[in-house]
């Protein structure tokens, strides 16, 4: 059938299955009610266990290119610009709730290869289409293209990016948009809105340079943009983004940070936030005056317009601690303005907000719960261990566990799977896990100053615990272990904060879960780009004897043979880095 070569490797009963009935309930999905979507379908059905069949397909054709000397959207030229479709962000991505997401991806860059993440989006059975280099396949290589094809099994809303090297850092992203039910009422969707740190310098020359000098402090970003502009941060040239509130109506705001090195708060003055999803997941609706993003994070937010009519400051504040980020803009910053307001600069630049001491708000509960188990649970404090090696031997790393991670473009994780191997190298860092269906436990120690977010492919994953955020997270000897006689009967196991990203407190320690039901080769590493450049990853693989049944392995033989016949003669993308 048709399906078996657009969707490589999506399980039978997705493909075959008979099309559920999908219509529009009188009524639903309505500004006075959002909650429900079609018959059978609304906020608390499980999106793990039953999703909609629409049958219909979004295609989608995204090329890319590089451009030297590109002014952006601030209005200065960047150095090595990697654009899709000659625009920054790219495209977005837009389906329904069960619908199949087709995209082409072309390769039109001069000498490296490329591959695209789908961040968040959960490939159940699917794990050929996640875009990992090295992992879950070899890069597309220069004048090649690559179809991939997922279903839309979550909905809210997430970005894509590449996930080869640090090429997302010259632009290489974009946001994606699933429509489905929402937790609160609304009137007024905004769409996307990516807030991103910006670099004029060639990302790949930072990231040597970061690699190479001792200590691997990054520059501040040259610049923060709000959905690809700003005034640059002298203010001479480029311009605010303006966002368009209507009187009277309350907006949803889909905000995601697609950074480099860069988690803030963002705070709208004079209006509060009320939050409807943490990622992929819809939580009961939380209103807040400001909200902490780390990379990779999205946040669903509802906006009322209900003060007076003019324009408002929407502002982007860095912690005082130093440790998640930094800018040459002091205070970057975008306009939300009332419909019909006189287009002039707001006067209020409101009160800072708390500061978010790089950790994660705390208050969010899903609609649909979970409860976890700690039967696989070994409360030890190197279960995965954080540290950092700042003496260039070439080159600086981050290792887990005392490796860093170095992948091989031409043969995946993947590869290994389909030639029945387990040679696996060792600095490809893959961690083994094989009971089904069962909650698997992690304890991340991190015995370096500096918080990271941790981004978890293939899965959402449950927050047990945490150790508390450092007001100075430089100061020497706070290293706070985790002790299984006390901080085990603290876990939170009923129905805890779901998400793919969380912070990794600065010489702290973090505990997660995620069920083992997606077999496949799946990225755990933190989304800072010169962190896991530098080797801040391990992959799980989950299920390795289920994984040739799960999906058709086969399917990344064409590309790879591609790539092989073009690398290692004409490619020297990254050689002292990761390679994803």
């Amino acid at each position: 059938m048709i399906w078996t070569s657009l969707l490589q490797g999506v399980t039978s009963s997705l493909l075959f299955s008979q099309l559920a009935a999908t219509a529009a309930l009188p009524s639903c999905n309505t500004p006075s009610n959002r909650a429900c979507w079609v018959t059978g379908y609304d906020i608390n059905t499980d999106y793990e266990t039953k999703t909609p069949t629409t049958g219909v397909t979004r295609s989608y054709t995204l090329t890319v290119t590089e451009q030297d000397s590109w002014v952006g959207g601030d209005g200065v030229a960047k150095s090595n610009a990697m654009l899709i479709n000659n625009q920054f962000p790219g495209p977005v991505i837009t389906a329904d709730w069960g619908d199949i997401i087709q995209i082409t991806v072309v390769n039109r860059l001069t000498y490296n290869g490329t591959s695209f993440h789908w961040h968040g989006i959960r490939q159940l059975n699917n794990n050929i289409n996640d875009g990992a280099s090295g992992i879950t396949e070899c890069p597309i290589p220069p004048q090649s293209s690559k179809v991939y094809a997922f279903k839309a099994e979550q909905y809210g809303t997430s970005w894509y990016h590449s996930h080869t090297g640090v090429q997302y850092t010259n632009g290489v992203t974009g946001s994606i948009v699933i429509n489905g039910p929402a937790s609160l009422p609304y009137d007024i969707d905004l769409g996307a809105y990516p807030i991103s740190d910006w670099y004029y310098g060639a990302a790949d020359t930072i990231v040597e340079n970061i690699a190479t000098t001792p200590g691997g402090v990054p520059p501040p970003s040259s610049n923060v943009l709000f959905n690809g502009s700003n005034v640059n941060a002298a203010g001479t040239s480029g311009k605010y983004n303006v966002v368009t509130l209507t009187p009277g109506k309350r907006h949803r705001l889909r905000l995601i940070n697609p950074s480099t090195d860069s988690s803030f708060t963002v705070s709208l003055v004079g209006h509060s936030m009320t939050v409807i999803e943490t990622d992929f997941v819809p939580v009961n609706a939380f209103t807040t005056s400001s909200i902490f993003m780390g990379i990779g994070q999205r946040y669903d937010v509802t906006i009322d317009a209900s003060q007076a009519s003019g324009s408002y400051w929407f502002n982007v504040t860095y912690s005082g601690t130093g440790a998640c980020g930094a800018s040459s803009n002091p205070y970057p910053a975008s306009i939300f303005r009332y419909s019909g307001a006189p287009a002039v600069l707001p006067n209020n630049t409101g009160t800072a907000p708390p500061d978010s001491l790089c950790a994660d708000p705390t208050g969010f509960v899903p609609v649909v719960t979970r409860t976890a188990s700690l039967a696989q649970f070994t409360p030890i404090p190197d279960n995965l261990n954080v540290t950092f090696d700042d003496t260039p031997n070439p080159t600086i790393f981050w290792n887990v566990n005392g490796n860093s991670m170095k992948i091989t473009w031409g043969q995946p994780t993947l590869q290994y799977v389909l030639n029945g191997s387990t040679n696996y190298p060792v600095r490809e860092n893959v961690v083994s896990v094989t009971s089904a269906n069962v909650w698997s436990v992690w304890l991340i120690t991190n015995l370096t100053p500096v918080p990271h977010p941790m981004h978890l492919h293939g899965h959402d994953f449950l927050i047990l615990g945490a150790s508390p955020a450092l007001a100075s997270p430089f100061a020497p000897n706070q290293q706070r272990l985790f002790d299984p006689n006390v901080d085990t009967a603290a876990l939170s196991l009923s129905n805890p904060r779901r998400r793919d990203v969380t912070m990794l407190p600065s010489q702290g320690w973090l505990a997660l879960a995620f069920l083992t039901d997606n077999p496949g080769a799946w990225l755990f590493h933190c989304h800072i780009a010169w962190h896991v450049s530098s080797g801040l990853s391990v992959q799980y693989l989950e299920r390795v004897q289920d994984i040739p049944g799960a999906m058709n392995l086969n399917a990344i033989t064409p590309n790879c043979k591609n790539w092989n016949n073009y690398y290692p003669a004409n490619d020297p993308f990254l050689p002292y880095g990761s390679g994803i």
